[in-house]
């Protein structure tokens, strides 16, 4: 029969200053020396402790508990602790215990000759072996630590090791007087990271050794020393969380054998609720040279932006202000004419009129500074203050065509400095009226697949008047599935589409039912006029348009594709890009080509063909291998190639990878890096429990 009872109510003296535990034993005896005795299937519970036990003895004049094993303490923090025999106070705090073994987050074992816990925070453990792999009997694990001592401050979530050894296999490797490591609890803690070999063609093999700096809860310091026979770098990423925001700063300087002098970098960004609804977003990003960032594997920008915005969204207004200043590293460009400093702002509220549909008025400005000295393109200053007023209604007319109509009028003001005529200024006005008409067209197919058809027609006039201004913002455009009925194709604000033209086109849409989905678009721009303001390259010039084809296919499992392309009317491509992708529990699937005719206009003097692949693949729990390259059609050679290849199971992560960028001009060179990282899985939070275990052989 089993027994339960509050044993420490047995002993008034004991109760006040200790509480109460349960018991849950077979047999309960309380001998004449007042000792209380338990026998058989022993479960003991204290506060969110848990003991199981073949027998334990609570001798009242000592306030100890003698308990003999199996024994098994589950403590509140998800601990395990095992003994064969043991000596603690009621409390479960403070004892010996001898054959221990305490897993800490069901990862890390370590098991000792004797265990000693005290003040109910520390545990000493003698002659230990520890490790998160799965042990098979006899078998050596992959990888353990032997210690003369170890030291496990619960509190402080840390463990100190004493007369250190590190093994492979039963392998001695490394020999350490003394150690610090986090137990598996600890998610923030100051010390050393995971080292990182890095091995590339310019910088010779190098090691990165990161040490992390917790200066409290909410904001830390990593500095990362790299070394090499060709490099002296330190790295530094710092991070900070506010109540209202957060930043992040990555930096790096170097000394080496590629340029004379310091080299660096500085990437920063952050976001804050600044109050009223407004979000202030920064990113600042400078480089000391053109190649740094590509040498040492920082970042594959060839234009780096810093910029500051302010927005506000409302249900029914906009509010926005923006300034960037831009820095190129490419060869053919300088940046005093890119613009290197662009500011812009806006305000747009959403009225409803009685007399029906919705009503936008905006008004917004943008300045464009170069601080070149020459007059013309390299040194034209340019600043616009603008407003519009705009009107849509949408409606269903008779047969069921959903029509919309709208109207603008739009209004610049242009000051021109430094241009290629001198400075001039001018006003310019902008009209535009358009209605657009769609019938929609539903069937049900015998399949159960559900279809769409949409024709759709967009009829659309505006004209300009005044000043014509430079085109600084609208040199880049491309007709897509996008814009097909848009009023304006123009990328920005400096270009305006003038006369009248139409879109027509058709989208086909199905939903099978399986779960298939699947969307086909067609059609084309015709103009009454051609004003010759795109380029033969953006498939928008000429009276009439190229014509569009674009599609979507996917499936339930994971797969899609997808494509655009522009041909003119006797077939000839001017752009085309399709994408295709798997993705699924074990395999990350995705690939692209791009072709683009040769443009000048666009600084693209030979035409663009290119494919690039990138796929990762889970070939076993614990193997997987990942591969990414690019390679230029058009110049018939490879211009990125990239291979990694991860081993992990429940006690070690090896990374390994290895890439070749073939990217070369007057500051670049090509370039091949490995790069090896190995993780003890066991010491933090974040690597705890990752992977498959291992299986043990019969």
């Amino acid at each position: 029969m089993r027994i339960f009872l509050a044993f420490l109510l047995l002993f008034p003296a004991t109760v006040v200053a200790q509480g109460a535990a349960s018991l849950v034993a077979d047999n309960v005896v309380i001998s004449n020396d007042q000792q209380l005795i338990a026998d058989g299937n022993i479960e003991v519970f204290y506060d969110e402790t848990q003991l199981s036990a073949e027998q334990i003895i609570y001798d009242r004049a000592r306030d100890e508990l003698i308990i003999s094993g199996p024994i098994l303490i589950k403590t509140a923090d998800g601990s395990i602790l095992t003994a064969t025999q043991a000596t603690l106070d009621p409390k479960l705090e403070n004892g010996i215990l001898l054959g221990a073994r305490l897993v800490l987050n069901e990862q890390l074992q370590l098991a000792a000759n004797q265990l000693s816990r005290a003040e109910g925070r520390y545990s000493q453990l003698y002659k230990v072996a520890v490790t998160s792999c799965r042990v098979c009997g006899n078998q050596a694990p992959l990888w353990e630590i032997r210690a003369e001592s170890v030291v496990h401050d619960e509190d402080a979530q840390q463990l100190y090791f004493t007369n250190t050894q590190f093994l492979v296999r039963g392998v001695p490797l490394l020999w350490l007087p003394k150690v610090r490591l986090p137990d598996p609890t600890l998610t923030r803690a100051t010390g050393l990271l995971i080292p990182t070999f890095r091995t590339t063609d310019q910088l010779s093999t190098g090691l990165k050794l990161p040490y992390f700096i917790r200066i409290g809860d909410h904001r830390d310091l990593t500095l990362t020393p790299y070394v090499s026979a060709k490099t002296k770098t330190l790295e530094a990423r710092y991070r900070q969380a506010f109540v209202n925001g957060v930043i992040e700063i990555n930096a790096a300087a170097s000394q080496d054998t590629l340029i004379a002098g310091n080299r660096s970098y500085l990437f920063a960004e952050g976001t804050f609720d600044v109050g009223a609804g407004y979000t202030l977003t920064f990113d600042a990003q400078s480089a000391s040279d053109e190649s740094y960032l590509l040498d040492y594997g920082y970042s594959e920008q060839d234009r780096l932006e810093s910029q500051v915005n302010v927005v506000r969204v409302g249900a029914d207004q906009l509010n926005q202000a923006n300034i960037t200043y831009y820095q190129t590293l490419r060869d053919d460009e300088d940046n005093a004419s890119l613009p290197p400093i662009v500011g812009s702002f806006s305000h747009e509220r959403r009225l409803y009129p009685e007399a029906g549909g919705t009503a936008t008025y905006a008004v917004f400005g943008d300045t464009l500074y170069r601080y070149g000295d020459n007059d013309g393109v390299d040194g034209r200053d340019m600043n616009r203050l603008g407003a519009s007023v705009t009107w849509s209604r949408d409606w269903i007319a008779p047969v069921g065509i959903v029509t919309n109509a709208n109207a603008s009028l739009r209004s610049d003001l242009y000051v021109v400095k430094d241009g290629v005529s001198g400075d001039e200024d001018g006003l310019r006005t902008v009209p535009r009226l358009g209605v657009t008409l769609t019938y929609p067209l539903a069937a049900l197919g015998s399949s159960g697949a559900h279809h769409l058809v949409e024709p759709t027609l967009a009829l659309i006039w505006s004209d300009s008047y005044g000043f014509t201004p430079p085109n600084e913002d609208s040199t880049r455009s491309e007709l897509d599935q996008a814009n097909l009925f848009s009023a304006t194709h123009f990328a920005g604000e400096d270009g305006i589409e003038t006369g009248l033209r139409a879109a027509a086109g058709v989208t086909w849409t199905r939903l099978g039912a399986a779960g298939a989905q699947s969307t086909l678009t067609f059609g084309r721009i015709l103009r009454d006029t051609d004003s010759g303001d795109f380029n033969a390259s953006s498939g928008l010039d000429g009276t009439s348009s190229d014509w569009l084809l674009a599609g979507q296919y996917t499936l339930p499992n994971g797969f899609h594709v997808d494509g655009r392309t522009l041909f003119d009317d006797d077939a000839s491509l001017t752009r085309a890009a399709s994408r295709i992708g798997w993705q699924n529990d074990k395999v990350s699937l995705n690939a692209a080509y791009i072709w683009q005719a040769a443009d000048t206009t666009e600084s693209r003097p030979d035409a663009v063909s290119e494919w690039t692949l990138d796929t990762t693949m889970q070939l076993t729990p614990s193997w997987s291998v990942s591969v990414d390259t690019r390679y230029d059609l058009a110049q018939d050679e490879p211009a990125h190639a990239g291979l990694g290849v991860e081993y992990q199971n429940e006690c070690v992560t090896v990374d390994l990878s290895v890439s070749r960028r073939y990217t070369s001009s007057t500051t670049v060179e090509p370039s091949t890096s490995y790069g090896l990282s190995v993780t003890l899985n066991g010491f933090s939070a974040a690597q705890s429990g990752v992977g498959p275990k291992a299986t043990c052989s019969p």
